[in-house]
């Protein structure tokens, strides 16, 4: 299974929000591509990166941080925050990102998400569902949607979506733990593969989460605060189920 740190862009910066929301930041560094290699130097083989300011506002906004950070590590990165079109997602694969992380657009156009895993195959392409009380949130989680996420799930699975992140809001940024009831609900609603997020902060959560049948998990706060060592995630990581793809 893998861990995964997480690196959330704002004006620049490496920061955190508590539940998403805005008004409630901690900023980490600012220097996210150095956050970045140091997560790589530890030992992480894939790095998560969102841009805050893109899920926000619906476009890209840190696009030469995201590209500072390609330029310094030579592991994959994910990346989401502002991705609704194509032209978009295939500006950042052009970059050198190896997924496109969609959220927005899964709910308001299923249509982008379809054609695009049609036009650069659906390993590529990765919804992001990002639940409050279980019901998807989008526009960088300032909107409330009436979707169920396993609803959802299955919607995208069915247009050729292979992998999810799923996100429980009301966990992200907490240090408590993850919503498991929530996520095996959500695994069990479809063959593809979830990446779980949200609440991780020990190695506890790691080795529960494995339980839940996750691909793999993504650790933001906790990481940040010490709260959880990655070396010590990943040796748990590396005895528990391989993950695929």
């Amino acid at each position: 299974m893998e861990v995964i740190p997480a690196i959330d862009l704002r004006g620049g910066r490496c920061v955190r929000l508590y539940q998403g929301d805005y008004a409630r930041e901690t900023v980490f560094s600012e220097d996210p591509a150095g956050v970045a290699l140091h997560w790589q130097e530890l030992g992480a083989r894939r790095l998560h990166v969102v841009d805050l300011d893109g899920a926000k506002q619906g476009k890209p906004v840190n696009l030469g941080v995201i590209n500072g950070i390609l330029a310094l590590v030579n592991v994959p990165v994910q990346v989401g925050g502002g991705i609704r079109t194509l032209a978009v997602a295939a500006r950042l694969l052009e970059m050198g990102v190896s997924r496109v992380v969609l959220g927005t657009a899964a709910v308001e156009e299923p249509q982008v998400v379809e054609e695009l895993c049609r036009k650069v195959g659906a390993g590529k392409v990765v919804v992001s569902v990002d639940a409050r009380d279980a019901l998807v949130s989008t526009r960088g989680w300032t909107s409330k949607g009436t979707v169920r996420a396993t609803v959802l799930v299955k919607e995208m699975a069915s247009l050729g979506v292979e992998r999810f992140v799923y996100t429980d809001i009301s966990r992200d940024g907490t240090l408590t733990e993850p919503n498991f009831a929530a996520i095996q609900e959500v695994v069990a609603a479809t063959q593809a593969r979830i990446i779980a997020s949200g609440g991780v902060a020990s190695v506890e959560h790691v080795r529960r989460l494995a339980g839940t049948g996750v691909e793999a998990v993504i650790v933001g706060r906790a990481l940040y605060t010490g709260a959880l060592d990655l070396r010590a995630a990943l040796a748990v990581a590396k005895d528990l189920p391989p993950t695929t793809g």
